[in-house]
């Protein structure tokens, strides 16, 4: 009996001691939670007045100066500037010069300084006046200054014509680089399908669009390239006329009374000499046939008066035998 009652009152006692702790703990933690979120970390000393105000004041003038600035702008996309834009540049210039082949030589030899080549070369001399095209491919960015180096190579220091020309293709490069990325993951999804094939089935329609895939995704790089090319090297068409040669073709001559004469009697000499060249091409047939068919008639002709004469003739004597008997 005295055991029990020392076991109940050890258990009693046991039991307070545990209720006691849990009561503490749970007396830390609201204190904590009081504190605030940081996790029980100390207290920090409170900021000077004038350093609460200046910091708060700063943000409220910004809240209201921020509104009031961008209230009536409109919101724009950001524009490229001109060095990120893909821009194609073509021009074109006429000289005339002294000596064609020299102007020519001294043109080769800007365009191989400014790190570009000829594409083209095109050299004609004749009784009018020699002349010569050259096709320039030179960086883009030494674009202008080529064309106005080349505008010295003129007599005197003069050209006959400039031409220039530019087109922006930034959206047609943009939209192939979107394609392009589209087309490539296209491509490498199709590539993962045909790992995965289980039947010759899968594997031949697999095979099928993949090859497909990779063909329309080549033909969207080969225009990248292209556009590529391009951008990054502009073309410069050069004509150099001797002082004799004409600026351009006859039939850019204003029109007029003299105008169409000329060209009337231009298109007769054109059609005499067309017809000649037809009867030149067939005397030879006239001869050879022609003159055997010719032969032949003739002959036939004769035979036939040779015949009619005697038959017409004939009845002559028995007419004249008739008259005799009467």
């Amino acid at each position: 009996m005295r055991i029990t009652r020392l076991i109940t009152a050890a258990l009693a006692a046991g039991f307070l001691l545990t209720t006691t702790a849990c009561g503490a703990d749970s007396a830390d933690n609201a204190a904590s939670e009081s504190r605030g979120d940081s996790g029980g970390a100390p207290a920090v000393a409170p900021a000077q007045p004038n350093e609460q105000a200046a910091p708060a004041q700063g943000t409220q003038d910004q809240a209201q100066v921020a509104p009031a600035e961008g209230k009536n702008e409109p919101a724009q996309a950001p524009d490229l500037s001109v060095d990120q834009r893909s821009i194609i540049y073509t021009g074109s210039i006429t000289l005339r010069v002294e000596n064609v082949n020299e102007a020519a030589a001294r043109t080769v030899g800007i365009a191989a300084g400014s790190g570009g080549f000829v594409g083209g070369d095109n050299r004609n001399s004749d009784n009018g006046g020699a002349n010569a095209t050259l096709t320039l491919r030179v960086p883009a960015g030494k674009f202008s200054g080529v064309v106005d180096q080349l505008a010295k190579l003129g007599k005197d220091g003069k050209e006959e014509s400039r031409e220039i020309n530019t087109q922006d293709v930034t959206e047609e490069t943009v939209d192939l680089d979107a394609r392009i990325k589209v087309q490539q993951a296209r491509v490498d999804s199709g590539r993962r399908l045909l790992g995965q094939a289980k039947s010759l089935n899968d594997l031949v329609m697999l095979e099928r669009e993949v090859a497909t895939r990779e063909s329309d995704l080549a033909s969207l790089e080969a225009k990248k390239r292209r556009l590529a090319d391009l951008t990054a090297l502009s073309t410069i068409t050069v004509v150099l006329l001797s002082p004799a040669a004409q600026v351009g073709p006859p039939g850019d001559e204003p029109p007029g009374f003299l105008a169409g004469l000329r060209g009337g009697w231009n298109a007769l000499l054109a059609s005499l000499g067309v017809l000649v060249t037809v009867l030149g091409a067939l005397l030879p047939w006239l001869i050879v046939v022609g003159v055997p068919v010719w032969l032949l008639i003739w002959a036939l002709r004769r035979r036939r008066r040779t015949v009619v004469a005697p038959a017409t003739a004939s009845p002559q004597p028995a007419v004249a035998a008739a008259a005799g008997d009467d």
